[in-house]
């Protein structure tokens, strides 16, 4: 009699077995920040044009997304969520924030973000770029260099959500932030599985 073959514990032909992702070379990173840090600077240094952009900023009565520096805000531990003290709105009178993702060490601005809740909140449990953050660190801790991760946050946000969205998305693109899926175009995603 002859042996019936099992189906599902033979090895696949057509499978294909997927390399280990080789993180990034010293060099690597430091061109990677580096070209990172040139465009941002530019954008730091460059008045933002007066034309409009692709959808209509709403006006508001107290700010404009171009008004916001992320650089210049106070920085909070890259461990915010973890902070009771970020466990209340940061504005009472208006409940979220946009945050933002710094390594203050060049500077760099790694993310922007936008919620209408806490911060605490929105960062409790899953979060890709709280895995972005750590590989990050993590990588320059290999190769011995200097990274200074930090957070921001602006609380002076439109009330309406979908105005939120868009300040976010504009200055995701103003700034180019490599951990935004948005920006891989121009950095690539070496962050992240």
């Amino acid at each position: 009699m002859a042996k019936q073959l099992k189906l599902f514990d033979a090895p696949s032909p057509y499978r294909v077995a997927r390399p280990e992702s080789l993180p990034m070379s010293r060099e690597q990173l430091i061109r990677w920040k580096d070209s990172i840090f040139a465009y941002q600077q530019t954008v730091k240094v460059t008045p933002p044009p007066q034309q409009t952009s692709l959808f209509e900023l709403a006006n508001t009565t107290w700010h404009q997304p171009d008004e916001i520096d992320p650089f210049a805000l106070p920085s909070h531990s890259s461990l915010f969520w973890r902070q009771a003290s970020f466990a209340e709105p940061l504005d009472s009178s208006n409940q979220g924030c946009l945050y933002f993702i710094l390594d203050r060490s060049i500077p760099l601005l790694l993310y922007v973000g936008e919620t209408k809740l806490t911060p605490n909140q929105r960062w409790q449990g899953t979060h890709d770029c709280k895995d972005y953050i750590l590989q990050y660190i993590e990588l320059h801790r290999r190769y011995q260099l200097v990274v200074e991760v930090v957070s921001a946050f602006w609380p002076h946000i439109p009330p309406q959500k979908k105005i939120l969205q868009q300040w976010e998305r504009h200055l995701i693109f103003k700034w180019r932030s490599p951990f935004n899926k948005e920006c891989w175009q121009w950095w690539g995603k070496p962050f992240g599985s």
